[in-house]
């Protein structure tokens, strides 16, 4: 005997009609008898999940084929014979009875063209408990969870030691209460599935990387999910309103910090502000007195050592950007007369600045549109001048405040948020333009290379720019590139969905979050993201803040949570914000580390 099999020997083994003491252990084990007459892949999952100690053993031996169809047709027979004598009796048939006579034909009929074969089953489980009372009441739970699944757990009275051993992976059925099962049937009853993620390393006895999504709803564990572990950074998450969608975004957003990850928020409805200056993080609200964005501004970067840097073609790529400016400020795409007048301009703007394509002239300060206006205005070129004199709302008219002088705030920190809800509407689309920009600016510059998310809520108000939306697919398709990546937020799935750019963001997102749906958008939501009917109904009914996380191939419903300190930051109910006694954040900042 081996001398180490005393290390797997319990201490002391009590048997009983119907329980086994292990050391200080108590089990119970059963067999199962009754089964359901239809499977579904992963039926099995209940169990598996059961919060308490279960330990669940299958039993798998092949029958030969000679054999399986020998048996398959004495069965047909009995059968068939048992209706013909009902039949004749005069009596009413056994539904029971017609039942069994056609899944005998149908897999009669499979195992003779070899789709499939026959497998002799055996399903036991043992539940482990600390004390008597306690496994009395884990008992019962199990046997009512497996009625629940329309099977029959049989306690293994006087034989709760095989029944022990039966479960132990020794491979010994020493109960032998065996059910035939197809190959379906079978494949369907492995437990090689699991409401929980898979882990990245199962071998690692490490704390689980990402950030911390909330609860398990099926099995009450943690889900953890490190979104630069995927094949792209992109996360897509939709929900109706109220579902909790800026919530989670601003939780994901708060714990991705704790972790060193820049974000930057692009927020429509100025709900970020709270969150940002309570841990100190960059605020730009556009639409107020003295913000300002200079589209002239050149693309330099300032490394950790102090240098500025700047692509080779950085007054190439400016100019070529001032002309989607002067686009969406025209609301209308100019003429080939039109944008040679203008390439003219811009080029002599900046040469009245002293900035050449000598890279040493970039440090200077930038040109402004009223520069360029002015250009315009004294051209000799009559297109030019009526450009020039389409440009003045903008320059000393009454949308003049977002570019009458250099930019106000660099866009820098482990935080930036920009407020986009007081730009007025005719201000919009190039206030969106602009930020997005500054926002691509600062992603693709090689010399600020970190892992970056950059996250737009309400994603369905920039879906209707069109300059808008061809920003959201850019960097959804190369974001990666530049270790960022890209979170959408919305609740109108339509705007998304309804659109060839909105479905190819979808389709770029290896993290994909669904919140509560609207019946009326289920469908859709359905059909895009392949939902099993389970999953259908668990999205129609879902309370706030739970969700469907699927990645890739998996698939978790989860609750989302948060501690205390959290949610006073990230909450937007005015309940809650009405009895909160935690700080004005404007009033002082708050340390990362104790936030957590």
């Amino acid at each position: 005997m081996n001398s180490n099999a005393g290390a797997f020997t319990p201490d002391s083994l009590s048997v009983a009609p119907r329980h086994l003491e292990i050391g200080g252990e108590w089990v119970a084990s059963f067999a199962i008898t009754g089964y359901p007459r239809e499977v579904h892949p992963g039926w099995l999952q209940p169990l598996l999940a059961y919060p308490g100690r279960v330990d669940v053993s299958l039993h798998v031996e092949p029958i030969d084929p000679v054999t399986a169809a020998n048996r398959l047709k004495r069965q047909l027979s009995k059968l068939e014979s048992g209706r013909r004598h009902t039949s004749e009796k005069g009596r009413l048939l056994d539904p029971m009875v017609e039942a069994a006579t056609e899944d005998a034909y149908d897999l009669s009929a499979r195992v003779a063209r070899g789709e499939g074969k026959l497998f002799r089953l055996g399903l036991y489980l043992t539940v482990h408990a600390g004390s008597e009372e306690d496994l009395a009441e884990q008992v019962a739970a199990v046997r009512s969870l497996a009625a629940s699944l329309l099977m029959n757990a049989q306690p293994t009275t006087y034989r709760t030691l095989q029944g022990w051993v039966s479960t132990l992976p020794l491979a010994l059925d020493l109960i032998g209460m065996r059910r035939t099962f197809d190959t379906s049937a079978l494949a369907a009853a492995f437990p090689f599935t699991s409401p929980d993620l898979p882990p990245a390393d199962p071998a690692s006895v490490a704390a689980p990387a990402g950030v911390l999504y909330g609860f398990n709803v099926g099995s009450q564990g943690l889900v953890h999910w490190d979104r630069f572990a995927a094949d792209n950074y992109n996360s897509v998450l939709l929900g109706r309103s109220g579902a909790g969608k800026s919530y989670l975004v601003k939780l994901e957003a708060l714990r991705s910090l704790y972790r060193g990850i820049e974000v930057t928020i692009i927020d429509p409805e100025d709900e970020y502000r709270r969150l940002c200056e309570a841990i100190g993080g960059t605020y730009l609200h556009l639409g107020e007195a003295g913000v300002r964005i200079n589209p002239f501004d050149l693309p330099i970067a300032v490394r950790p050592d102090g240098r500025r840097t700047a692509p080779k073609d950085a007054l190439t790529r400016r100019a070529l950007f001032l002309h989607t400016v002067i686009d969406v400020l025209t609301g209308t795409e100019l003429a080939a007369e039109q944008r040679a007048a203008l390439d003219r301009a811009i080029i002599s703007t900046y040469q009245q600045a002293g900035i050449t394509s000598d890279p040493r002239t970039w440090n200077r300060p930038a040109p402004l549109l009223a520069d360029l206006a002015a250009v315009l205005t004294e051209d000799t070129d009559p297109v030019g001048v009526d450009l020039g004199a389409r440009l003045r709302p903008f320059v000393d008219g009454a949308f003049a405040q977002l570019f009458s002088g250099p930019t106000t705030t660099t866009p820098e920190g482990h935080l930036t948020v920009f407020s986009l809800r007081d730009l007025p509407d005719e201000l919009r689309p190039i206030g969106t333009l602009l930020t997005l920009d500054t926002v691509w600016r600062r992603v693709s510059n090689p010399a600020l290379c970190r892992p970056r998310l950059i996250t737009v809520d309400e994603a369905w108000l920039i879906m209707q720019d069109p300059a808008g939306a061809r920003f959201l697919h850019r960097l959804a398709k190369s974001g990666r590139k530049y270790w960022a990546g890209l979170t959408i937020s919305t609740q109108d799935v339509g705007d998304v969905l309804g659109t060839e750019l909105g479905k190819a963001i979808v389709a770029n997102a290896a993290t994909q979050i669904l919140l509560r749906q609207a019946p009326q958008a289920i469908d859709e939501i359905v059909a895009t993201f392949n939902l099993s009917d389970g999953e259908k109904q668990f999205l129609i009914s879902a309370d706030k803040g739970q969700g469907l996380l699927s990645a890739g191939t998996q698939r978790v419903a989860f609750q989302a949570l948060a501690s205390p300190r959290e949610n006073a930051l990230i909450t937007t109910d005015p309940a809650e914000l009405a009895t909160s006694t935690e700080p004005n954040p404007v009033d002082g900042h708050v340390d990362l580390d104790t936030a957590a």
